[in-house]
């Protein structure tokens, strides 16, 4: 790499979330400058608000429901049971907080400087903080996103997934709206805590952008956890009472709850930091525009993570920062990432795994006679032993007479740890013929996917 010693940097990178500490640290190995800004914590969404502590929270629920549901077939007296909600939040927050540390450890051993502040481009090789002003041969957007306010009158009175996560007692009651992961997630891990939980769903179902089938398993499953689903839900207006909630539909007081939370969608955070002083564009969907792989309109300005692509997870902005970092540094041919066949959970109560197209997709891009579908019904063999009856249900979507998986979609005990596995061979190219080459491992909820017929 040669060095552009012009600049205070090679490098600055704008966001010091998961993208961008990623971009940073593969970057400074290959010998680069590099600075990292950052006006929050360093770890951005996940670590502090997001995925870290919503999955110690879903362990804790699984816990619960261990604990409740099935610890008696099982064999274990466990007597009275008590839930310390601060003891809880010692243990996750002490996890999050020894998370973050490791980015500043990583950080110190690779030499990036993290700078503390707002940044601001003045130009597509300056950046300023707090009025002092930074060099760059190459800058990396990488800001993130927020959660998007609730747009109706005392929208104001309901909390965000941020929210959440900062809550120092649970309610006894909570209204969630929103019908995708996030309200889906929060919705069972606050039910499985003792938190009676409605969710408000403006649609029919939740999770629509997901096939069919897992919407329409989960939904019952979600009923006999006792949260409640209102469907085609519309609220007018959220009002304080005392210490609770008024919820109004149609003009009335329809329920009052001790908590709200809006769970709608998250907006980018392309706002006021600059891009006007350079060629950087958004699209119609307020996305910045890519060029060519992660590049933008301006030649050294480069753009990862949720503000570049509408894949908001943070394992797609690890893998594109990184891509970015060995494209700039390291000779690779393109800073592009292939943006198809990537794995995704949900951690609902069971868990939804999902690859691929949905069944749905499938047959408006290639016909209804070009696909050609598979589904396994099983019951889980830990609530079966339990004394429990959970339904798991797996589908395969194939493409073509050789059968081409185009779609692997499931739900039920541990889906979550077995997906990816199954993404690797999707992601080259596998057939159903070869998944059913491949011997079952017995007994397992995994061997379904390789036994349907």
């Amino acid at each position: 790499m040669n060095k552009m010693t012009q600049y205070d940097y090679d490098l600055i990178v704008l966001g010091g979330g998961s993208g961008g500490i990623a971009t940073a640290n593969r970057a400074a190995e290959y010998g680069a400058k590099v600075a990292v800004i950052e006006e929050d914590l360093l770890g951005g969404t996940c670590v502090n608000r997001g995925c870290v502590p919503k999955k110690a929270t879903w362990y804790a629920a699984r816990v619960a429901e261990a604990i409740h549901n099935y610890s008696s077939s099982y064999g274990f007296n466990v007597g009275d049971i008590s839930f310390d909600y601060q003891k809880f939040l010692e243990s996750r927050d002490g996890y999050v907080s020894r998370s973050r540390g490791s980015y500043t450890t990583r950080f110190d051993k690779n030499g990036v400087e993290v700078i503390e502040g707002k940044g601001y481009i003045e130009n597509p090789h300056e950046i300023s903080v707090d009025g002092k002003t930074y060099s760059t041969n190459y800058m990396m957007i990488a800001t993130g996103g927020r959660p998007r306010p609730l747009p109706i009158p005392g929208g104001e009175l309901a909390d965000n997934s941020d929210d959440f996560f900062n809550w120092e007692t649970l309610p006894e009651s909570v209204l969630i709206i929103g019908s995708g992961y996030i309200a889906v997630e929060l919705g069972g891990a606050l039910a499985a805590l003792g938190v009676k939980t409605t969710l408000s769903i403006r649609s029919e179902r939740v999770l629509r952008s997901f096939d069919h089938m897992l919407s329409d398993e989960l939904m019952p499953m979600m009923e006999k956890q006792g949260i409640e689903l209102l469907t085609h839900h519309h609220i007018d207006e959220l009002r304080q009472k005392g210490d609770q909630i008024e919820v109004i539909v149609n003009g009335e007081v329809e329920r009052v709850v001790d908590r709200v939370i809006a769970a709608i969608g998250r907006d980018l955070n392309t706002e006021n930091i600059g891009l006007e002083n350079t060629k950087v564009q958004l699209d119609n969907k307020g996305f910045i525009d890519l060029v060519e792989g992660h590049q933008t309109h301006e030649e050294n300005i480069y753009a990862v993570g949720d503000v570049a692509q509408p894949i908001a997870l943070t394992p797609v902005a690890i893998r594109a920062g990184r891509q970015t970092a060995e494209y700039l540094f390291n000779n690779a041919p393109t800073s592009a990432i292939d943006y198809t066949n990537i794995p995704t959970v949900i951690f609902s109560h069971p868990a939804i795994g999902t690859i691929g197209l949905s069944e749905e997709e499938a047959i408006a891009k290639y016909g209804e006679d070009q696909i050609k579908v598979y589904t396994n019904l099983f019951f889980s063999m830990y609530a079966s032993v339990g004394g429990g009856r959970e339904r798991n249900k797996f589908k395969l979507v194939t493409l073509g007479e050789d059968e081409k998986v185009i779609g692997l979609h499931g739900i039920g005990e541990g889906v979550d740890e077995m997906i990816q596995g199954f993404g690797v061979a999707i992601k080259m190219g596998a057939t159903k013929a070869d998944l059913d080459s491949v011997v079952a491992i017995h007994p397992t909820g995994s061997e379904e996917f390789v036994t349907m017929r």
